[in-house]
């Protein structure tokens, strides 16, 4: 209990159901090391917090934004509750130094981790929800959400680079590009994964992550870069014309 209490100072948050937050805050390795634990992991609040997310971004970006048209709405929320973006969250908030690890995940830098931490705030979102109702998730929610969606419309950053990349090789190549996996390395709980993003028959970019979806990302932002040099284009936030046929 002395650990939940910490918890809840640290994050600045009180729970009226304590094991809400304690489930929030339990990764599936610590479970793996711990088989007396009495709790489940966070893996189904994660599944809540997610779809709560979702609704809670679309819902701010519909009511601050009435001009923007859906397709810019989508950007902008998909930028905001991406792996990365919600990582970013956690590290505001300090939640990794409070999650419940195995040892080994401990010792390989999982508190540090985007993937984890992103997983363990959509759990803390979920908690939350559970615990104190949608407003307060709304208010706690929309406190992240506004300066960074700020930052995001400043940089013109709603894309990802597997987005952007996909709207380029279809107007100037009509292919759509896919990402294969060359290879895999290190022990399940810190495996790092090498993929490539292909256009047609041809390799444009590899990249590497913890995550495939990381690895892809990178991949991805790599082939902008030489598609950039191939095709004399100057900026990929600018909007791409369609070449002339």
């Amino acid at each position: 209990m002395s650990d939940i209490l910490e918890a809840e100072t640290g994050l600045k948050l009180e729970f009226f159901d304590k094991t809400l937050l304690r489930r929030a805050l339990t990764h599936r390795s610590y479970l793996n090391e711990n088989p007396d634990y009495l709790l489940e992991d966070n893996e189904r609040l994660e599944f809540l917090g997610d779809a709560i997310l979702d609704f809670i971004t679309a819902e701010h970006l519909y009511h601050h934004y009435p001009e923007m048209p859906e397709g810019r709405l989508t950007n902008l929320r998909s930028a905001l509750v991406r792996t990365e973006r919600l990582a970013l969250f956690a590290e505001k908030i300090e939640l990794g130094q409070h999650l419940f690890l195995g040892r080994g995940e401990e010792e390989s830098g999982g508190r540090e981790r985007p993937a984890i931490l992103c997983d363990a705030f959509e759990a803390l979102v979920g908690a939350l929800y559970l615990d104190k109702g949608m407003d307060f998730t709304r208010d706690f929610v929309c406190g992240l959400i506004k300066p960074s969606l700020a930052e995001i419309l400043t940089s013109n950053a709603e894309k990802d680079a597997k987005s952007e990349l996909q709207e380029v090789a279809q107007s100037y190549y009509q292919l759509t590009p896919t990402y294969r996996t060359v290879a895999e390395r290190g022990p399940d709980h810190a495996k790092e994964f090498t993929v490539e993003a292909v256009i047609g028959n041809k390799a444009y970019g590899r990249g590497t992550g913890l995550s495939k979806q990381n690895a892809a990302q990178a991949a991805a932002q790599e082939a902008l870069q030489v598609l950039r040099k191939e095709l004399g284009l100057a900026s990929y936030a600018e909007k791409l014309p369609h070449p002339a046929n």
